[in-house]
């Protein structure tokens, strides 16, 4: 009688213990749940590119949020400007101004993310639009309506790979600076022709808003 009496105690004791165990098991699990960091920001990034083998200018707006600093997902728009050659016998001086905007769904993975430099990753699918500005005799450029006094445009799809240093300056600022791959389809405009705007672009940006909401805190014993 006396050893089985031993043996439940044991086993009583044992359970309890491993009921404990368990407890702070769950507590911890909760604990980092809970302190997931989450971010958002808007950036602005000025570039610089070549379309059809002439300089163009390039600025981008994105308004994103930021996943435990791993991955962004959010919008990204761009407006772009490029001198070209006037090889029509329409438009009025020797350039053309080629000018356009284009936007869509913001990707971007991120290494390194709780560190001062990462490194990233930016993908921007989506699509846009593209018209002529006529060089005036005064040197400024205005829209070149046609005969029949509608203006010409037209859109096409793009895709933008890209690779971004990111510096961590603050929980509220970032700068990036970075290289990106235009993967445009083809537009066509009248007396113009067919074109594109494929190429690389360089560029160095700022983004502003809150990178570690929630960010996590050392876990203190109760005891």
């Amino acid at each position: 009688m006396k050893k089985l009496i031993t043996v439940v105690f044991t086993l009583f004791i044992f359970n309890t213990l491993m009921a404990q165990t368990d407890e702070t098991n769950d507590y911890f699990e909760f604990d980092d749940r809970k302190n997931i960091v989450h971010g958002v920001y808007l950036g602005f990034t000025p570039q610089y590119g070549r379309i059809s083998n002439e300089d163009a200018g390039i600025f981008n707006l994105k308004l994103a949020y930021v996943a435990n600093r791993k991955f962004e997902i959010g919008l990204s728009g761009s407006a772009f400007f490029s001198k070209q050659p006037n090889n029509t016998n329409v438009y009025r001086g020797d350039e053309v101004f080629l000018v356009g905007a284009y936007g869509g769904l913001h990707l971007e993975p991120i290494l390194f993310g709780n560190r001062f430099i990462s490194v990233s990753f930016p993908l921007m699918i989506g699509g846009g639009g593209v018209t002529i500005l006529e060089k005036k005799a005064n040197g400024e450029f205005d829209e070149a309506p046609l005969e029949n006094e509608t203006y010409d445009y037209d859109s096409f799809f793009i895709v933008e790979p890209g690779v971004n240093i990111l510096y961590n300056i603050s929980r509220f600022v970032q700068v990036e600076t970075g290289i990106r791959y235009r993967i445009s389809e083809s537009f066509r405009l009248p007396y113009y022709g067919k074109d594109n705007i494929k190429g690389f672009s360089v560029g160095i940006g700022l983004k502003i808003g809150i990178f570690n909401m929630g960010r996590k805190k050392k876990i203190k014993d109760k005891f």
